[in-house]
């Protein structure tokens, strides 16, 4: 009967350790499987809220590259993601807070958001998207002084696809030194051959 009741301890004592060990199994797994949850239903940083998170009153771009850099990030967002309206508008007000007064001042906001869109829609219409861009390298940035005020020039390559056509699109911009010695974009347009002339676009 002593025999007995030792087996009957073990078995038991067994049971009690299978179980045991099952439920941190249980738990152990169903804590993973609310992380990955909690990971999933977390909000995803997406390009467009990257480039919005920028607080450009503390973090402005510190060379005409980076301002150039960042407005390409921009039109990257604008042309390539799926953006709701309000994101829409919220990455136009991004991109006027890096252009120089004098071409901010070409439009109204109403009318530069309106142009934007439809210019947004054009893109996704004719299946066009930005995959790349190029901008000169830190040495290859213009800098000189004209009319009082500190310039820039530089130049950067913009890879588009349409389909199944890949091409590249050379820009060429002029960025001015505004009272906070922050390079702002002046304006650019698109570099023929031989042509180093720019216009407010």
């Amino acid at each position: 009967m002593k025999k007995f009741s030792g087996i009957k301890g073990i078995v038991v004592l067994l049971i009690l350790v299978v179980m045991i060990v099952g439920y941190y199994y249980y738990l152990s797994s169903r804590g993973a499987s609310r992380t990955e949850e909690d990971i999933s239903e977390a909000e995803i940083l997406t390009p467009t809220k990257q480039v919005l998170l920028r607080d450009l009153e503390t973090n402005y771009p510190p060379t005409p590259r980076e301002v150039v850099k960042y407005f390409s990030e921009i039109t990257q967002c604008f042309y390539n993601e799926e953006n709701t309206e309000e994101e829409v508008e919220a990455l136009g007000r991004k991109a006027r807070q890096i252009y120089d007064d004098q071409l901010v001042a070409n439009q109204t906001e109403a009318v530069y958001l309106e142009a934007l869109k439809m210019d947004i829609q054009s893109y996704k219409d004719n299946n066009r998207i930005i995959v790349g861009y190029s901008p000169s390298s830190s040495v290859d940035v213009e800098t000189f002084t004209e009319d009082g005020y500190d310039w820039a020039r530089l130049y950067c390559e913009y890879s588009i696809r349409q389909g199944e056509l890949l091409y590249n699109t050379d820009m060429v911009f002029v960025l001015r030194k505004d009272e906070k010695e922050h390079y702002k974009i002046f304006g650019w347009r698109k570099m023929e051959k031989h042509d180093e002339s720019v216009a407010n676009p």
